[in-house]
């Protein structure tokens, strides 16, 4: 048995528009490295962390309460270290969280010889994604260890289906320097939606499944539209109307909130395309005082993966 690895685990685009807390995607070059090895005392010790300020303690670490979870079911007889390289930082909307959830039972189930499947390996991690986000959920855990884009059909049971992924895709995103935490991204959401766009929200849904499924781009397009999340969450977010115009003005097939914010989205067909996207998405901030930070990412259909043992 191998006693160390050290993993890539991505950053990850979740609701996707139109797929509320059900959809997501898994970016490629964007992420954290973890190092995991064993050791004889038995648990699990964060002993490194570089790049942002995260609690050492384990029960306090989303990565270590979701390696928790997996040691008290496999009952190894022996422990793990972990240490941190946070490349994503906390609270930009692109999975920070769930790249170290997903992160550290990915790795210890390599050491262990592979014992559980994504599914269960997504069960462990949602419990270190609760300690973030006060809730257990899935759309940003399963893109990063599944890849590609992913639905979760079911949270009990869980349920993660894997959909196809279109070569020619690519992300665009820009994460604008503020803070919006999910609990007040959540509170501003309503209660109740009128009948009629929860009708147009699930036939989106359904025709983006379908466009993935058949490489239909123009059906991509016109079924990347959120009519029940976008109209309120984007108030959080500055310029996020001018973003949108000028992304969809150079041809981004679509566009969108990437979980709760602040970063947004935009999918394009080709590189050049998301070229093109990226410069208009900057312009409009570059126009204004705030900071930002741009990535463009084809569709990672890999998700997390070993770089050395």
């Amino acid at each position: 048995m191998n006693k160390e690895i050290r993993i890539f685990s991505p950053g990850t685009v979740s609701n996707v528009a139109c797929g509320f807390d059900v959809l997501g995607f898994c970016l490629d070059h964007i992420g954290d490295e973890m190092l995991v090895r064993t050791t004889p005392q038995q648990g699990i010790s964060i002993t490194k962390i570089e790049g942002y300020d995260l609690p050492y303690e384990t029960e306090k670490n989303v990565a270590g309460v979701s390696a928790l979870a997996l040691i008290e079911d496999f009952q190894p007889g022996f422990g793990f270290e972990i240490e941190i390289y946070k490349r994503i930082k906390p609270g930009s909307g692109i999975g920070s969280s769930a790249a170290s959830a997903a992160g550290s039972v990915f790795a210890i189930n390599e050491l262990l010889g592979k014992p559980y499947n994504k599914t269960q390996l997504t069960a462990f991690a949602m419990k270190g994604e609760a300690v973030s986000s006060q809730s257990e959920h899935a759309d940003n855990l399963a893109p990063a260890i599944f890849g590609g884009f992913v639905l979760v059909k079911s949270l009990n049971p869980l349920e993660i289906l894997n959909l196809p992924t279109p070569e020619e895709l690519y992300a665009v995103i820009i994460h604008p320097q503020i803070e919006i935490k999910t609990l007040e991204a959540r509170a501003i959401l309503p209660k109740d939606i009128p009948l009629q766009k929860a009708i147009t929200q699930w036939a989106n849904l359904g025709s983006l499944v379908h466009a993935l499924h058949s490489d239909d781009y123009s059906l991509l397009q016109r079924s990347l539209q959120d009519v029940v999340i976008e109209p309120y969450r984007s108030q959080l977010i500055p310029h996020f109307d001018e973003v949108k115009t000028a992304a969809l003005k150079q041809g981004a097939l679509g566009f969108g909130i990437s979980g709760s914010g602040p970063s947004i989205f935009a999918i394009t067909k080709g590189e050049d395309s998301a070229r093109s996207v990226e410069a208009a998405m900057r312009k409009v901030y570059e126009s204004s005082s705030l900071q930002f930070e741009t990535y463009l990412s084809k569709i990672n259909k890999e998700g997390i993966k070993t770089i050395s043992k």
